[in-house]
């Protein structure tokens, strides 16, 4: 029984920095609105974090970044025009998942050509090695290599 408390008790501890991330003075009065805001703001990076969602910050810029949100959101733009906004304001590195566009290609196809390019060189030495007989089985020892072995073996189990 204890341990069950105990594992409820460590489960309510890890949720809640994030449950009290957003300060309920932020929340806005319409659900629909709070939760395009709440969408938005796990959407966007915390700029003193740098691997959070502002959602998750408990940073003050975080705050400011929510509460910046909600405005744009109470004035009447759009998901994309509250985006564009912070981009236009902090840049791309603002988004924690960046747009697919010119300036982020490199950061988009590097992964994929990386591993492309691994699986091919891989690819390639297991061809090679087939082809030139590299997986053939040594031929057996022969009368004088094994009276050697049996020499080595015996001088080890003398010194050990």
């Amino acid at each position: 029984m204890r341990r069950i408390f105990a594992a409820f008790i460590a489960l309510a501890l890890l949720g809640a920095p994030a449950a009290r991330a957003v300060q309920p003075d932020e929340i806005m009065a319409d659900p629909a609105k709070e939760a395009r805001a709440r969408e938005l703001s796990r959407e966007l990076r915390c700029m003193v974090c740098q691997n959070q969602s502002i959602d998750d910050s408990e940073a003050p810029l975080a705050r400011d970044l929510r509460l910046l949100v909600r405005e744009r959101i109470a004035a009447g733009d759009s998901n994309s025009q509250v985006l564009d906004f912070l981009v236009a304001r902090y840049g791309e590195f603002v988004l924690l998942k960046p747009r697919f566009e010119r300036q982020t290609l490199l950061l988009w196809l590097l992964a994929p050509v990386l591993l492309g390019g691994g699986g091919l060189a891989l690819w390639l030495q297991i061809r090679r090695r087939s082809r030139t007989g590299a997986d053939v089985p040594m031929p057996p020892l022969t009368s004088d290599e094994k009276a050697r072995l049996a020499a080595l073996m015996s001088d080890d189990a003398r010194s050990s």
